[in-house]
């Protein structure tokens, strides 16, 4: 006897057969990211900027190592678990000062390096913050508020808080992290995702996962569907003639939103946060085409208006 499966019931099955979350890994994140910019950075009209996330991303790593972090209590995950939020929320977490050693210690990092005039200026008013400015700044960058006090600078901020968070994430298990109620936020710090990326290898291989930008948890989320609003019609694909074939613009009509999805088939090397950077001409492509970015990348910050 046949038996017909409901929408609901299919994605329940589909559920326990696909690994659902990559937690971070902890010992690689940061100095593969940096490699890869490195890589990008050749020949790219961006290569300067590449380059000073590429050293951010080499003192990333070395203050991770040293990182410790308090998780979350039993009260705090139960209350996660019930209310079907996210485990340790960008919005609403208590932050350690930690991340601002953090900043501190990335602040130090450039400071030995040769960069722009603009780039040492942007450290230079870092170090002169205030706690109470640091901790405000944090707050609009995590709630993605464009009205931020010093874009030039929200790309170290945000750097110094995706190590905090990193952190966390990395401690976890992937059966603590509970499914908040949309799928479209990262199940561990609520965070929109930067782009998606359909991996390779056991037990990943084939499927596509939302990569979030602060905690680099991703999450898994089926194929040819908006991630925006969840349309499964009116969905296409964009890509530049001669580029890179692991890279595309995924596009919804209904809602007119686009994310870029990342092939490791392709090129195992790409890293949704780096790879996001070095293709920007993806992104003109699209908003000339009349799309809008369905969230923002971490470390592109632009002053509004």
């Amino acid at each position: 006897m046949q038996r017909i499966l409901e929408p609901g019931q299919i994605e329940a099955l589909a559920a326990r057969e696909v690994p659902r979350l990559r937690l971070p890994d902890r010992a690689r994140l940061f100095a593969a990211r940096a490699e890869r910019l490195r890589q990008l950075s050749r020949g790219h009209a961006l290569a300067g900027y590449l380059d000073l996330l590429a050293s951010v991303a080499v003192a990333q790593h070395a203050a991770l190592e040293h990182l410790e972090v308090t998780l979350p209590d039993d009260a705090q995950r139960t209350a996660a678990r019930t209310h079907r939020m996210p485990l340790i929320p960008a919005l609403g977490w208590p932050r350690s000062p930690a991340w601002r050693a953090v900043l501190g210690s990335l602040l130090s990092a450039l400071a030995a390096g040769a960069f722009p005039p603009a780039v040492t200026a942007a450290c230079a008013r870092l170090s002169a913050a205030s706690i109470g400015q640091l901790e405000a700044e944090a707050d609009r960058l995590l709630a993605a508020d464009a009205r931020v006090e010093d874009p030039a600078a929200a790309p170290l901020v945000m750097s110094a808080l995706q190590v905090y968070w990193v952190a966390l994430a990395a401690r976890l298990a992937p059966e603590e992290v509970g499914l908040p109620e949309s799928s479209g936020v990262c199940p561990v710090c609520g965070s929109l995702p930067v782009a998606s990326v359909v991996r390779t290898g056991a037990p990943y291989a084939g499927y596509r996962y939302l990569h979030c930008g602060l905690c680099a948890t991703e999450w898994h989320r089926v194929r040819a569907e908006c991630t925006h609003c969840n349309a499964v019609a009116g969905v296409a694909y964009h890509s530049i003639e001669g580029k890179s074939a692991a890279i595309r613009a995924e596009s919804c009509d209904s809602c007119r939103s686009y994310r870029k999805i990342f092939y490791q088939e392709h090129d195992p090397e790409v890293d949704p946060v780096a790879d996001d950077i070095g293709s920007v001409a993806l992104d003109l492509l699209l908003t000339e085409a009349g799309f809008h970015r369905a969230s923002g990348n971490p470390l592109l910050w632009q002053s509004p208006g």
